[in-house]
């Protein structure tokens, strides 16, 4: 199947910015935020990477929501 064959996430896992300031990043997941690294690009995985380290100074807890990644 090609990445546009692909169906859009039925969950993401969402990462804010801490105070409002600067983007949000999202990840598809599943119910339980498990996010698939072998299936994230390379870009995306170390953005993911980064977002978690970041939690506290840079971004919020992560939620998990439905929908699509932005």
């Amino acid at each position: 199947m090609k990445d546009h064959d692909k169906a859009p996430p039925a969950f993401v896992l969402r990462f804010d910015p801490l105070f409002g300031v600067g983007r949000a990043l999202s990840f598809p997941c599943d119910a339980a935020g498990r996010v698939d690294l072998d299936d994230l690009p390379e870009r995306a995985r170390c953005n993911y990477f980064y977002a978690r380290a970041a939690i506290g100074r840079q971004f919020v807890m992560p939620a998990v929501q439905p929908g699509a990644v932005e």
